[in-house]
């Protein structure tokens, strides 16, 4: 028998913006959360890295869902999952002033203690979206974090490919670690191109002998919520005695070669066209997009009236917390139009931003009247791009930006794969019609259409009768 090599450490992000309903809330917690924390219960070997906003935390609890939140803190207990530090309301924090970025940040680690106790460890950190630059970092270890996660389009370009079998240090920042993402193996899960651990662990093929490391990182809300039965593949994966996992902050006692480097700015949503625009944060700051420009008007504007608030208002607390909530990344991802888009998402987040500056303490009219303007530029103009059609120009281009990006190198769907698949969801199906879930088992029938589809199409030059090439 080969002896196994490659270590695997795999990161999944649990999220919810601060203005979920609870329907939502409870039905992401019983279709993804609450799978993924109760099956690595029964999988004491799988470990991962888990990052939980300390938002949801609150949600789940204020929700009914406490229970994931008990289940999470018996895992790391026993050490078979560490949580990282992130910002509590989930902001893009390379835009905000670094006495915002401690604040979100100290809140989270309030919250994580509140309901982890001395179980929560500070090592990791999660910036929201992934959003990395330099000056993030810098703050992050001056709160004494070791190290943090950024997208693999963030190793300079010059010193590319990454070598994984080395750790990297980010130049400047001492004994202080930055670790990257794999793009292509995080996609082929996420987005169900491979439904089964047999045909992932083919795929890797040789890979496994290499003395390296893979990272994929990854939505949880993907498995089970956004994509019903792929939270299977987690557990599927562990299964194989040709996978040794492990945390990412494990990592250093496997590879003791250290290197420097200057990391790019990027975010996990970024595509190589950003990079040559200098736009690396487009879905959230596009200097090309008059709503982001108005929503950053608008931010700035709220930062800055709290900044000169009087703090013994007995109104500053209240507008204070309102502040932390409306920070959240949320609202400029779906005015980006590439191709996510709500007016619904949008009009929300101007209006928090908008009630944060009219809740602030003395507050100048001018500045509530300012306020007030930005908030309704950023609304009618999202009506006239919905309306002119620019919207679903913008969309359609992304789309097929997008695919060209994801379907170069995708694995073969061996038609054995695709039919356990297929009865692995019909099962499932069954399951929750029989609870009267009928909504969850259209979207399981939805999948189950699209797997058959594949299936059928004898001119798809990626269905194999015969296996799975290696991925490029």
């Amino acid at each position: 028998m080969l002896k196994i090599k490659m270590k695997w450490a795999n990161f999944l992000h649990f999220y919810q913006p601060p203005t979920q309903k609870k329907t939502w809330v409870n039905r992401i917690a019983a279709e993804a959360y609450r799978p993924i924390v109760s099956g690595l219960t029964k999988q004491p070997d799988n470990k991962i890295t888990l990052n939980i906003n300390g938002i949801l935390l609150e949600l789940l609890d204020a929700y009914g869902d406490g229970d994931i939140i008990e289940t999470l803190r018996q895992l790391l207990e026993r050490g078979q999952i560490e949580l990282t530090g992130s910002a509590k309301f989930h902001p893009l924090l390379p835009f905000l002033p670094k006495d915002e970025i401690i604040r979100q940040i100290q809140l989270n680690e309030e919250t994580l203690k509140k309901y982890f106790g001395k179980a929560w460890q500070k090592k990791g950190f999660f910036p929201p979206e992934m959003g990395f630059d330099k000056n993030t970092a810098r703050i992050v270890k001056e709160l004494d974090y070791q190290w943090i996660i950024a997208d693999e389009l963030s190793f300079p370009r010059e010193k590319r490919p990454i070598d994984y079998g080395k750790i990297y240090q980010i130049d400047g920042l001492p004994d202080f670690y930055i670790y990257f993402r794999e793009r292509k193996i995080s996609w082929i899960i996420l987005s169900g191109q491979v439904g089964t651990g047999e045909l992932l662990i083919k795929g890797l093929a040789e890979r496994l002998q290499k003395d390296e490391y893979l990272i994929t990182a990854m939505d949880g809300e993907t498995f089970g919520h956004h994509r019903p039965g792929l939270e299977q593949l987690l557990f599927e994966i562990h299964s194989f005695r040709e996978i040794t996992n492990v945390l990412i902050s494990e990592l250093p006692a496997y590879f003791p070669l250290v290197q420097k480097i200057n990391p790019e700015p990027s975010t996990w949503a970024l595509m190589e066209k950003d990079i040559e625009l200098k736009k690396p944060f487009s879905r959230w700051k596009d200097p090309d997009n008059a709503i982001h420009e108005a929503q950053w008007k608008l931010t700035n504007l709220a930062i800055e009236a709290i900044h000169s608030a009087d703090k013994n208002s007995p109104r500053y607390l209240s507008a204070r917390l309102a502040l932390d909530r409306a920070l959240h990344s949320d609202q400029f991802w779906w005015a980006s139009a590439r191709p996510w888009w709500s007016i619904e998402m949008i009009e929300r987040g101007a209006k928090e931003l908008y009630d944060a500056v009219a809740k602030t303490p003395q507050i100048a009219d001018d500045k509530k009247k300012r306020a007030l303007e930005l908030y309704h530029s950023i609304v009618f103009t999202a009506f006239d791009w919905q309306r002119s059609g620019l919207v679903d120009e913008l969309a359609k281009k992304e789309d097929e930006d997008i695919r060209q990006r994801t379907d170069q190198g995708l694995p073969n769907l061996p038609k054995k794969e695709v039919y356990k698949m297929i009865k692995k969801l019909t099962e499932e199906m069954e399951t929750v019609v029989k609870k009267q879930e009928f909504e969850r088992a259209a979207q399981i029938r939805d999948r189950i259409t699209e797997l058959k589809n594949y299936q059928s199409d004898a001119s798809n030059p990626d269905f194999s009768s015969e296996g799975s090439r290696e991925w490029d």
